[in-house]
Order: C-alpha cells, then structure tokens, then sequence
C-alpha cells in the first residue's frame, strides 16, 4: 500500500510505461480518504464550504486548493494512462470518460482487468 502511494508521487510525469492494479488502486482510495478528511477539517476551521469565498484568506485557501488538486489530477491521469497500458491498451482510452454515463462505466472496468503482457513492458 504504501509503495504503491510512493510509485503514484515519483512518477507523477511518467505517462509510459505500465502500473498493475494496486498501483493505481491504493492511491485512489488514499487520495480520495485524505481528500475528505482534510475538506471537513478545513470547512470545520473556515465555517463554511470551501467553495464560498468571503475574505482574502478563504481566496487564498482556495488557491492554494486549487494548486493541489491540480498536482493530484495530473499524478492520477499519469497512473491512469500507465494503467491502461498495463491491460494493454492505448493512454488515449482515457478519453472514453468523456462519454457520460457509460464512459465511467467503461473506464473503470478498464481499471479492473487483469494485467496482461503488453508492448510498454521494461519501459
């Protein structure tokens, strides 16, 4: 688990090569545990939802917000690409998430396969 979260942050711009299952796995459930724990503790702190910005502190907050989950978006679409080529596919299939509905759903049983030997192996 927690080399599997180490791998998700040192190859946050490696877009080849391959990542199994609990590569990608581990850190979506961290992130997504991190994620809302930090959420309520700064909501809880604030007294408000993030989203709602009333003084100079809650812009710079959600800034600063807004820079990480960048970083995390970008780090997960790299694991994600390196997860396709895992199952042997193509990263471009990361687009089928653009089709609502069915593209989630499509998209997160690509995640689920197998790993299966492929040509970004050794890469």
């Amino acid at each position: 688990m927690i080399d599997s979260y180490k791998k998700f942050w040192n190859n946050i711009l490696n877009f080849s090569g391959t990542s199994n299952r609990p590569d990608y796995w581990w850190p979506a459930i961290i992130n997504w545990i991190l994620g809302g724990i930090i959420i309520a503790i700064l909501q809880g702190i604030m007294g408000h939802p993030l989203t709602q910005i009333y003084t100079w502190h809650d812009l710079g907050i959600a800034s600063i917000r807004n820079i990480v989950v960048l970083i995390v978006w970008l780090a997960t679409l790299s694991v994600s690409v390196r997860r396709l080529h895992d199952t042997d596919r193509s990263g471009w299939w990361v687009f089928i998430q653009i089709i609502p509905l069915i593209g989630g759903i499509w998209f997160f049983i690509l995640m689920i396969l197998p790993t299966k030997y492929n040509r970004w192996q050794n890469k």
